[in-house]
């Protein structure tokens, strides 16, 4: 098999509201972006609370190269670096929860849960609406000695931070990470499998995946990151210096359990986690405008992604990750690829997911069926 070979196994399945006749469309897109060679491989997932659509997967997991003679297949069970979706899939949720319970207010200082960490007025909802005034970002992996120096230097930006703007930053995320842990006195990557992703039946998400190599997507080769190609361990420079956890990045998953985290989104009054109310937060907080509007965590107005209604929620990972939530469409669409392997096409990957939500939104102005009739 050569990489020219690249198959796609779709489904589809009439739902009530939601007709699959829309969805070969899509299909044929993805297929000729695989045929293409771009993203080396990919995870649809179309999600209502009632079941998914539509869902496919296809493409190379790795591909060969001169010490690699034989590419190897994704499919739906393949895991992929999430990427900067790890900060609303598992940091939003802990920082929500905690707040829910009462054992902090997201109006908190950060640095209150941060030991050692200087005098500063940003709080923990800033952070989760990057309005906190840090830096997006800093190569602390290439400056510090070990995760100590790192969360040392990352929570020293506090001094010189000023809120205001919206500003996206690693850093915000990467100090409520370690808020998290200080709050509760366990490992970030425990608090994440118990109380979000399990209870969520995220049974294949987490840090550090110990899968075969072959059921992981692999990610860049010889970056600006490290060395060497990236096979199963976190692409992030910061977050495998930080052994692979952190606030910010290192979660790995499929596109089936992050479908499910997208439809309990769907279902506030029945979510397993979060309370109606704490998700009415979650959105209430809103920061910046236009193409910058931002809700807890999450943005607001994916406008080059198609005519999505008012309220949509999305959020990107830089590996070629995605997550878009209609909730006035009742729909949520998952979209995992590896598409900075073998290089980064940093152009590519913004027309490859605008072109695949565009095709989603229109397969969803297809006629509602008669569900009595179909099924």
């Amino acid at each position: 098999m050569t990489p020219s070979a690249s198959c796609l196994s779709a489904s589809y399945q009439a739902l009530p509201g939601h007709s699959a006749d829309g969805y070969p469309a899509v299909s044929r897109l993805l297929l000729s972006q695989l045929a293409g060679g771009f993203p080396p491989a990919l995870a649809v997932r179309v999600c209502t609370p009632e079941g998914s659509p539509y869902s496919a997967a296809g493409g190379w997991a790795r591909l060969a190269d001169a010490g690699f003679p034989e590419p190897v297949p994704a499919d739906a069970d393949t895991l992929f670096d999430l990427a900067s979706l790890t900060k609303v899939v598992t940091t939003l949720p802990l920082v929500l929860l905690l707040h829910q319970r009462g054992r902090w207010s997201i109006d908190d200082p950060v640095a209150r849960w941060l030991p050692g960490a200087p005098r500063s007025p940003v709080t923990i909802s800033q952070c989760l609406l990057h309005v906190a005034g840090l830096v997006p970002h800093r190569p602390y992996y290439a400056t510090c000695a070990d995760p100590a120096e790192i969360r040392r230097a990352v929570t020293a930006e506090l001094a010189g931070a000023v809120p205001g703007q919206v500003s996206y930053s690693d850093l915000g995320f990467m100090l409520l990470g370690w808020a998290v842990q200080e709050c509760v006195g366990e490992p970030l990557s425990d608090l994440a499998s118990r109380e979000v992703l399990r209870p969520l039946g995220m049974t294949s998400t987490g840090y550090r995946p110990r899968a075969p190599l072959r059921r992981i997507a692999a990610t860049e080769a010889d970056g600006d990151q490290r060395p060497g190609l990236v096979w199963g361990q976190v692409h992030d420079g910061n977050a495998f210096a930080l052994g692979g956890i952190s606030g910010h990045a290192g979660l790995f998953g499929t596109a089936g359990d992050l479908g499910r985290f997208a439809s309990a989104l769907l279902t506030p009054d029945r979510h397993p986690v979060l309370s109606a109310e704490t998700l009415a937060l979650m959105t209430a907080r809103r920061a910046g405008a236009g193409a910058e509007a931002r809700v807890l965590g999450w943005r607001l107005h994916p406008s080059a992604w198609g005519d999505w209604p008012g309220g949509t929620i999305w959020h990107t990972g830089f590996t070629g990750t995605s997550l878009l939530i209609a909730p006035a469409l009742d729909v949520a669409v998952v979209l995992l690829s590896n598409a900075i392997h073998p290089v980064r096409r940093l152009d590519q990957i913004g027309e490859f997911r605008a072109g695949t939500h565009r095709a989603i939104r229109g397969a969803l102005d297809y006629p509602e069926v008669d569900f009595a009739v179909r099924s």
